[in-house]
């Protein structure tokens, strides 16, 4: 009995134990410890597996970018978040309590980013967010810890209103229909969805707005209804499996016969091209925080082409996420010094210059001093043949792009959102005024 009970409680806690990946420099030699967190099961594993070999990815490019002796040994710590905030929280808190890091980074959902972004403010230890996107982290619930380097949900709808805008000239569209998960991204990207349109002047009539849960396997009843709304495009924020499933039940059903469909935050990842098979179709209107075959610069090319040589597949968007975390770790460390403490990090942080895979010719990514948002171009595009990247027969082409300068969150809307924030919570201790210059 006591041999049996003692076998059982080994096995359940072996999945525990081997969870943890360990990248880099082992502890006792390591300049500094990151304590990452990603699914890596599940619909969104894939986003683990592809943000842990970006960031081999990264340490090699340090190593081989910044100045001999300067190069900060890191250490890497992954565990899975399960993509469940208790989960995250808890252990974001044994990250810090337990293996002392400098740093917390990843995540992938919005909800469990907010949850770790509240344990970074607690402990003072600074995050950097590497693939969520919801703008609130940056506006209403900004703190001097936390930095997000992808494209947040401003950034993608400010691009998105813009396409929008300019279609609508063309064919005089004028139905909406929306639907996106119901938790914090999906209503995040509505909210920046409505903001943008309403600053362009953009008249519309709203047909439908649809909430199915996170990872809703059966999106049959909401394609019935978005079909009987009748819109004359449909924008959706459903994200990686949920996509792709709601894809694969859409397209058969006929959705896109008379509606266009346009997804432009994380519709055109690169495992959304795959699962589209041969056929490319039409009315389909996607973007991403990265991709594999935009902008075609070497550093782009270098790596999508590391990745591949590493992975023997091409990545995903989180993939490049995750890179930039690493990166700008990694500078923040060799500019401050190694032994600097928060106060000079986030310092050099603050409006820090990366160049980075997705970057078009003659930019360079920065990061805002007053949102700590990654300020970047975004480029939308439609499916096209193109068998470069196999498994995928299709990609995105035909790109209209749009300039990082025009995405940055205007000043007045930070401000009015920060202080409607502030209002509903009573608590302005952990949010600043934006200045003038922002």
């Amino acid at each position: 009995m006591f041999r049996s009970t003692l076998l059982l409680l080994i096995l359940a806690w072996l999945p525990a134990a081997q969870a943890r990946i360990e990248l880099g420099s082992p502890a006792a030699s390591a300049d500094a410890t990151i304590g990452c967190m990603f699914p890596l099961a599940g619909r969104a594993a894939i986003y683990g597996r592809d943000s842990i070999a970006a960031m081999k990815l990264a340490l090699a490019d340090l190593a081989a970018e910044v100045k001999v002796g300067q190069v900060p040994r890191l250490r890497i710590l992954v565990e899975d978040d399960r993509s469940k905030a208790s989960v995250a929280t808890r252990i974001a808190e044994q990250f810090i309590d337990r293996d002392k890091v400098r740093f917390l980074c990843g995540v992938v959902s919005s909800g469990v980013a907010q949850a770790v972004s509240r344990v970074s403010h607690k402990k003072k230890v600074i995050m950097v967010g590497t693939d969520h996107a919801s703008s609130r982290l940056t506006i209403e619930n900004f703190h001097r810890y936390y930095f997000r380097v992808s494209n947040d949900t401003w950034t993608s709808m400010a691009a998105g209103a813009r396409y929008l805008a300019d279609l609508q000239k063309k064919n005089r569209w004028q139905r909406l229909a929306f639907i996106g998960p119901d938790y914090d991204y999906g209503h995040v990207v509505w909210r920046d969805l409505e903001q943008a349109l309403e600053r362009l002047g953009v008249r519309y009539e709203v047909t439908a707005h649809l909430w199915p849960r996170l990872y809703e396997p059966d999106y049959t009843a909401y394609i019935a209804r978005l079909k009987a709304a009748q819109p004359d495009i449909v924008v959706t924020a459903l994200w990686g499996g949920d996509f792709i499933a709601f894809l694969k039940q859409a397209l058969p059903a006929g959705l896109l016969d008379k509606s266009l469909l346009a997804n432009f935050d994380t519709g055109g990842n690169y495992d959304v091209l795959v699962s589209l098979g041969e056929e490319a179709p039409a009315g389909l209107i996607l973007s991403a925080r990265h991709h594999n075959n935009w902008p075609a610069t070497a550093r782009n090319r270098k790596f999508v082409s590391d990745f591949y040589r590493l992975e023997g597949r091409f990545p995903t968007y989180a993939a490049e996420g995750a890179y930039a975390g690493i990166i700008a770790i990694g500078r923040a460390l060799a500019t401050a010094g190694l032994q600097a403490d928060n106060d000079k990090l986030i310092r050099v942080l603050e409006g820090m210059h990366l160049s980075l895979p997705e970057d078009p010719e003659g930019y360079v990514s920065h990061i805002d001093p007053e949102t700590h948002q990654i300020i970047q171009a975004q480029a939308i595009g439609e499916v096209e043949r193109n068998t470069a990247f196999s498994p995928a027969r299709l990609m995105l082409g035909r790109w209209t792009v749009y300039r990082a300068e025009e995405l940055q969150p205007p000043l007045d809307l930070v401000r009015s959102r920060r202080a409607k924030a502030v209002g509903a919570a009573g608590n302005p201790g952990s949010r600043r005024p934006p200045r003038s210059n922002l």
